[in-house]
C-alpha cells in the first residue's frame, strides 16, 4: 500500500476525506467446527483479477464496479489479468507474483501439504475501492455467498486491496 505521504495532494485529500460508511450489524465471522486438514476452501480477492476471455471491470462506473468473476481452481495464475484501478494501490509487486493478491499457487501448496483438505473448484474477485457498495452488499456479494455455501465452502480467504 502507498504512504498517504508519497500521494499527490489530490489523492491525500480525497483519503482523507473518505466518506466511511457504516451498515451496522456485527462482523459477518463464524466459528469453525471442524478441523483445517479437513475443510473446503475458497478463495476472495478485492483486486479485480479476470481471467484474459471475460469481461473487465468497468471503471466508468461511478462509485465502483461492483460485479464480480468466477475464477477457476485450474487456471494458471499467471494467466490472470489485474483490473485493479485506484492510484493508491500500487500494483509493481502484484505485476511480479499475483499471489500477493491472490495466493491460489500457496493454497495449492497447503492443499497438497494436506494442511487444508481441499480448494474450491471456483473462487472469486472483486473490485476494490468500491465508493459505493451497496449493490455491492445487497446483491453480488449475498450471491457469491449463496454460490459458496452450494459448494459446500467451510472456509473463506479474502486477500482485500
Amino acid at each position: 500500500m502507498v504512504s498517504i505521504f508519497k500521494l499527490d495532494d489530490l489523492y491525500r485529500f480525497f483519503m482523507r476525506a473518505y466518506p466511511v460508511k457504516s451498515y451496522g450489524g456485527a462482523p459477518p465471522n463464524a466459528a469453525l467446527h471442524k478441523e483445517l486438514n479437513r475443510c473446503r476452501v475458497a478463495l476472495i480477492t478485492t483486486a479485480g483479477l479476470h481471467r484474459p476471455e471475460q469481461t473487465p471491470y468497468n471503471d466508468k462506473i461511478i462509485g465502483g464496479d461492483c460485479s464480480y468473476r468466477e475464477i477457476p481452481n485450474t487456471i494458471e495464475t499467471q494467466l490472470l489479468a489485474l483490473g485493479h484501478r485506484s492510484k493508491a494501490f500500487d500494483a509493481s509487486g502484484t505485476e511480479s507474483d499475483i499471489n500477493l493478491v491472490f495466493p491460489l499457487d500457496r493454497f495449492r501448496e497447503l492443499e497438497n501439504e494436506g494442511k487444508i483438505g481441499s480448494l474450491n473448484d471456483r473462487h472469486f474477485s472483486f473490485m476494490g475501492s468500491i465508493t459505493k457498495p451497496k449493490w455491492l452488499i445487497e446483491k453480488t456479494a449475498p450471491e457469491v455467498g449463496q454460490l459458496l455455501q452450494a459448494d459446500d465452502v467451510d472456509v473463506v480467504f479474502l486477500t482485500p486491496v
